[in-house]
């Protein structure tokens, strides 16, 4: 008796309802997994890639699709030739296959024209240090970098003076090679880069003895970065055409220069807001009056309001940090006034308290003397002021 066939949209793990492309990608995933080549010997590995393969060879044809959807199996009963009866003649494996083999072989499929055409050069990454005051207002700073430049005795092609590159004779200057490799299904093309040219599609065969073949010569260099105001900590500043030089006619690379804010010992920084704690005296929280609180922008003079509880947060607009878009569009500075409560006190001072704390009424000690209770609590807090 013939083994059962597992429905296909089961065997590829999809719905009913998925499209094309979700049929493709859960085909490519088994093909990698199951493929012959990737599993020699492994009868149950081939079992399994014949059946995905299969499932995608039917759901991936929209007709044959909509005839299993409707007879399931039974639509393609005594199919002409193919595995274990099946046809597939029409199914489109190829560039599921390429990428497979380019994994396996470490090689790819590749579109389009090969890589001995301009190429932009490779971008560099450096950091610099600044001040909490630099990110908020900005600053320039000078670099020193290690950069190519055009080796000035070959002018960049990387022959001895007098010589020229010559055509690849492996590629002929495509800078790519084909190759075949026999697979489950036949023959499969791919395509990788030269190896002897290194995709170029040119040969130096009298290499210069300044910059040793390469076309370039590396020396030290001093790059002025400007970091606009508002920058904050981690982010980015690029310099177009600062990194390394292109190939064959190609533009340099973009220098990316990552900006590390130090902390400061008063100001915190969220987004473009600014943060801070100011200490207010006992008789200026209670009274009022005029405090000194330090911005970015120096010294301001705050009027605290009489009465003010610790932890009361003021708001000083305009005083934060200026956009990266527009510098004229500042956040603000929220400032915490933490009342401090003396821990040291002249026995004028206590005296002073004791009398401010009768003035203010103390509710406690009014109900404990209209109970009799008031030589004992003048007691305890004679005890308490003089600890």
């Amino acid at each position: 008796m013939a083994e059962q066939k597992r429905d296909y949209y089961e065997v590829l793990g999809v719905d009913k309802n998925a499209d094309e492309a979700a049929i493709k990608k859960a085909y490519r995933v088994l093909a990698k997994k199951y493929h012959p080549d990737m599993n020699p010997g492994d009868k149950e590995a081939e079992k399994k890639f014949k059946e995905a393969s299969e499932a995608y060879a039917v759901l991936s044809d929209p007709e044959k699709k909509r005839q299993y959807d409707q007879f399931g199996h039974a639509a393609f009963e005594g199919g002409a030739g193919g595995f274990g009866g099946f046809d597939f003649s029409s199914a489109d494996f190829g560039d599921i296959f390429g990428d497979i083999f380019g994994d396996f072989f470490g090689g790819g499929r590749r579109s389009g024209r090969g890589s001995s055409g301009p190429m932009k050069g490779a971008n560099i990454r450096t950091s610099v240090r600044i001040t909490f005051e630099e990110a908020v207002f900005g600053v320039e700073k000078e670099l020193e970098l290690t950069l190519k430049d055009e080796c000035a005795s070959c002018h960049g092609s990387g022959a001895k003076p007098g010589t020229s590159p010559e055509t690849c004779s492996k590629c002929g200057g495509k800078g790519q090679v084909v190759f075949t490799q026999q697979s489950f299904f036949g023959t499969v093309r791919n395509v990788q880069t030269c190896p002897d040219c290194n995709g170029t599609g040119k040969v130096i065969k009298d290499k210069c003895p300044d910059c040793h073949g390469s076309g370039y010569i590396a020396s030290r260099k001093k790059i002025k970065v400007s970091i606009p105001a508002g920058i904050d900590n981690g982010q980015s500043v690029r310099l177009r055409d600062k990194g390394e030089p292109g190939s064959n006619g190609g533009p340099r690379g973009d220098l990316l220069v990552e900006v590390i804010v130090g902390r400061h010992p008063i100001f915190q920084r969220q987004d473009y807001n600014i943060y801070s704690t100011v200490p207010v005296s006992f008789a200026v929280a209670a009274l009022g009056g005029e405090i000194m609180i330090d911005t970015v922008d120096g010294k301001v003079i705050y009027d605290v309001k009489a009465g003010t509880q610790t932890d009361t947060r003021v708001r000083l607009k305009g005083k934060g940090v200026p956009s990266l878009r527009n510098k004229d569009n500042r956040g603000d500075h929220y400032v915490t006034l933490v009342v401090q409560v003396p821990d040291k006190l002249s026995h004028e001072a206590k005296e002073l308290l004791r009398q401010f704390d009768a003035e203010t009424g103390n509710t406690l000690n009014a109900a404990k003397e209209a109970s009799g209770e008031a030589g004992e609590v003048k007691d305890k807090k004679k005890k308490f002021w003089e600890r």
